[in-house]
């Protein structure tokens, strides 16, 4: 899985390509642990993520929680298949999603 970065000051947009499953969120979640420091701003911007499993559920959660400290956090993009695992699983209720 590719994962597209952009800083911007305090923001960062993550951006996964792909899928995020068991195989992927681990690199994800990799990712999240070691660029968050001085981020203020969160973006996951999933436009080319196809899917993602409960593993990659997870990541966002372990992402949220963090930011809830620092600042804030988005998703945008969403595609309607994720959107609906989303909906079926409360994140409607957790996260910013645009």
């Amino acid at each position: 899985m590719e994962i597209k970065r952009t800083r911007d000051g305090n923001t960062l947009v993550l951006a996964p390509v792909g899928k995020l499953d068991a195989a992927t969120a681990p690199e994800l979640a990799d990712v999240v642990r070691k660029e968050l420091d001085g981020v203020t701003e969160l973006g996951f911007d999933l436009a080319e993520l196809k899917y993602t499993s409960s593993a990659g559920l997870r990541v966002f959660i372990s992402a949220q929680k963090i930011m809830s400290k620092q600042g804030s956090m988005y998703i945008c993009n969403v595609c309607d298949e994720i959107k609906e695992v989303f909906e079926l699983v409360g994140f409607n209720d957790i996260f910013d999603i645009r």
